[in-house]
């Protein structure tokens, strides 16, 4: 498996496949063809399908269009072969014949592959040996050691500094997220609730209060990043918002230090590489499981750490949070990263500290292993059609489209 920084990655929103992704290809065409005087670049399958309301036309041009200027292509019907987010880039001389061509994935969580088995573009080295939860596990019950020392075994002392900054980002984004009203940007003028529910949540019993609190920091860091703001992919930015409300929440409720907020951190990037080296991460492949539904494993792993779980309990509550997500659909409203993505993060939130209880009450044996739900999460995410995922053509996005086309009619 690669380094957490390849899963953690720090950036604008709204969508790590569809704009980090196509930003980073855009940079490296870009330095290859300083020289061109045009540019086309064609989207196909689901980066063509949503890609307006995800900004990836706006993520490719802001880099290509200072050297030579652009033209954007949209092929939403055409899947390639290796990923259903695929781009082509094109460069042309000043007689308009071909310079340069590459065909690049945007593969989930701001990744790129050129297709190739070797993967070819970012060329990052493997950095853990151990590529599943099971044998992560084992390692760490037959030296008494706990998943973050795994992390540290390594990546180095040098991956703490880089985990700090992450939680540094992912703080602000929570902070900035609560202090921000108005409305998102985009066509469906959704009102940002954080702010709301923050204050709303002074006047319930304590009993009720956690629930409103989680709510508000998941809000306020999926709207941030729905809005473009910086924020830190966890596995990804359409679910940016459920491992910082969990960790937020703990940190400011029980007093956890910054040593064991940032070793919770190291686990639940552990639970989110083994989902993203077996399976996918990467709304576009598998659905929303894959995204909203790894980050509440990575989550409810980290909180089980917190309290004192098990490797066992820790795995445990990792399967729980990625099982109850399993055939989730990805079918943003509109191609924006708001409706149901946004609501989808504050309630992941509240089921990862309801999968770190359930484990923390249980020995931590049970039937289903997080690496057979992971194997699951990509069969049932490849059964999958295409119009659930992420090309905003089935599921919610048609329904709403539907019902726009009626309120057209009856006006």
């Amino acid at each position: 498996m690669k380094s957490l920084r390849e899963l953690f990655r720090i950036g604008k929103g709204p969508s790590s496949s569809h704009t980090m992704g196509p930003n980073k290809a855009a940079q490296i065409f870009a330095e290859k063809n300083k020289n061109a005087k045009a540019f086309e670049v064609t989207l196909y399958g689901s980066l063509a399908a949503t890609g307006k309301g995800h900004m990836t036309d706006v993520a490719i041009i802001e880099v290509l269009e200072p050297i030579a200027p652009v033209k954007m292509v949209w092929e939403p019907t055409v899947f390639l072969h290796f990923h259903p987010n695929g781009m082509k880039f094109v460069a042309f001389d000043e007689k308009g014949n071909t310079m340069d061509d590459w065909t690049v994935y945007s593969i989930g969580g701001g990744a790129l592959s050129d297709g190739s088995e070797a993967g070819g573009v970012d060329n990052t080295p493997e950095v853990y040996d151990l590529n599943t939860l099971s044998e992560v596990k084992e390692w760490c019950e037959r030296y008494g050691r706990g998943y973050w020392e795994y992390v540290d075994k390594c990546e180095g002392n040098h991956i703490w500094d880089y985990l700090l900054e992450v939680w540094t980002v992912m703080q602000e984004a929570v902070e900035r997220g609560l202090n921000h009203e108005g409305a998102l940007p985009g066509p469906l003028n959704l009102p940002r609730k954080a702010p709301t529910y923050y204050v709303k949540v002074s006047g319930y019993k304590p009993s009720l209060q956690t629930r409103g609190l989680v709510y508000a920091y998941a809000l306020a860091v999926s709207e941030e990043n729905a809005s473009g703001g910086l924020i830190a992919t966890a596995p990804t930015c359409g679910s940016c918002g459920v491992l910082p409300a969990v960790l937020y929440h703990l940190a400011k409720g029980h007093n956890f230090s910054l040593t064991r907020i940032l070793h919770a951190i190291a686990t639940a990037g552990i639970v989110g590489n083994v989902a993203k080296q077996n399976a996918s991460i990467s709304g576009a492949d598998v659905g929303c499981q894959g995204e909203v539904g790894v980050a509440c494993a990575m989550a409810s792993a980290a909180a089980c750490q917190l309290f004192g779980g098990s490797p066992s309990q820790i795995e445990y509550a990792a399967e729980m949070g990625l099982e109850h997500h399993l055939g989730m659909t990805c079918d943003p409203v509109c191609g924006l990263v708001q409706v149901p993505c946004i609501e989808r993060n504050a309630f992941a939130a509240a089921r990862a500290l309801d999968a770190n209880l359930f484990s923390a009450f249980s020995d931590g044996k049970h039937f289903v292993s997080y690496d057979r739900v992971v194997n699951v999460m990509k069969k049932t995410g490849h059964d999958l059609p295409s119009l659930y995922k992420e090309t905003s053509t089935g599921g919610l996005a048609k329904e709403y489209e539907g019902s726009l086309d009626m309120d057209t009619n009856q006006h």
